[in-house]
């Protein structure tokens, strides 16, 4: 027998088996077995609660050389941990489903960062726990960063922590087939009334523009508090839904076109203020200094716990697949 951590809990271990954190840091742990391993799904399920602790100690965990049989094989996997995967509405980016609740990561262009964020935090409520598989890793590149709220948390300066705790975040977004998405890939429906329903149930303002657009906004929280440890975390899409997170070129022409009212997103002070480019520059800086990094082998599986670790996507070159799963829906009571 071996153990991890302070409460000494235990997990059978072979030779076969290793658990060690990544780069000697106690944020993202590594299990690791000699391939062909045993299936993960069977693994997961034989030490579920054992994953749950390490989980919440190290806020992501690394699974390698397990035997994950494709899209499915790690389906099963994360219904090993979680039973009831969720859907994927509210979207902010554009996903396949290649399984039963398992989807392709963000597709975005090769050659762009995807910057740090917790998944969904924009919205009035999200998945507890996030699933990354790799199907087909990327020649170069394209590795799935990691940073922990542990250090990010108390590394953001007070008096940007108490105005974004006063006022949340206000979201703007505009959805339609010149800019951004279209409302019908966002929500998931063709139905008007379907998104108007899921509008009003999440607290947000909605406004139809002209023939085939959609404008919504909503005020969401700054901060959230862990269910299970109690901790406060970051959570939100401030810094990167705002408009210094696009290329300058790129701002100056949508903001002539569309106005700041128009833009496909935008991030403002609950009250409507608008966020100062520094502030969510910082954010973004804090979160890419403390980025734990590895790259992607065949058949690894990552383990997210959305709270404590926020996820990027470095650009990439070759095929690349990473999917991604979801589980353990919260929702969020309070729009601050």
């Amino acid at each position: 027998m071996t153990s991890v951590g302070d409460r000494g809990d235990q997990m059978p271990v072979t030779e076969q088996i290793r658990v060690h954190p990544l780069h000697d840091e106690p944020f993202l742990l590594r299990v690791e077995s000699d391939p062909p391993g045993p299936p993960l799904a069977e693994w997961i399920e034989g030490n579920r609660e054992w994953v749950l602790d390490q989980l919440h100690r190290h806020g992501s965990v690394l699974f390698r050389g397990f035997t994950v049989a494709g899209p499915d094989g790690f389906g099963q996997a994360a219904r090993a941990f979680s039973p009831r995967l969720l859907d994927y509405l509210e979207r902010a980016a554009p996903r396949t489903e290649v399984a039963d609740k398992v989807f392709t990561s963000t597709e975005f262009a090769a050659d762009q960062w995807i910057p740090f964020h917790h998944e969904m935090s924009y919205a009035h409520n999200w998945p507890s726990r996030l699933y990354f598989y790799c199907d087909v890793p990327p020649t170069r590149g394209g590795a799935t960063p990691v940073a922990s709220e542990r250090t990010v948390y108390p590394r953001i300066p007070a008096e940007v922590r108490e105005r974004f705790l006063r006022h949340g975040v206000r979201y703007v977004r505009n959805y339609g087939p010149d800019i951004d998405l279209p409302w019908q890939e966002v929500f998931q429906t063709t139905d008007r009334d379907e998104v108007a329903g899921y509008c009003r149930e999440s607290q947000m303002d909605f406004e139809w523009i002209g023939d085939d657009a959609l404008r919504t906004t909503s005020v969401r929280q700054a901060v959230s508090r862990h269910p299970a440890t109690g901790e406060t975390v970051w959570f939100n899409h401030a810094h990167i839904f705002h408009v210094s997170n696009l290329p300058a070129e790129v701002s100056a022409v949508l903001v002539e076109e569309f106005g700041l009212d128009g833009l496909p997103r935008n991030a403002y002070y609950g009250d409507g203020t608008p966020i100062e480019d520094e502030v969510a520059g910082l954010v973004r800086q804090l979160y890419r200094d403390a980025a734990v990094s590895f790259p992607w082998q065949r058949g690894d599986v990552l383990l997210v716990d959305n709270w404590l670790a926020s996820h990027a996507r470095e650009p990439f070159e070759g095929e690349r697949r990473i999917l991604v799963a979801m589980s353990d829906l919260h929702l969020e009571r309070s729009a601050r």
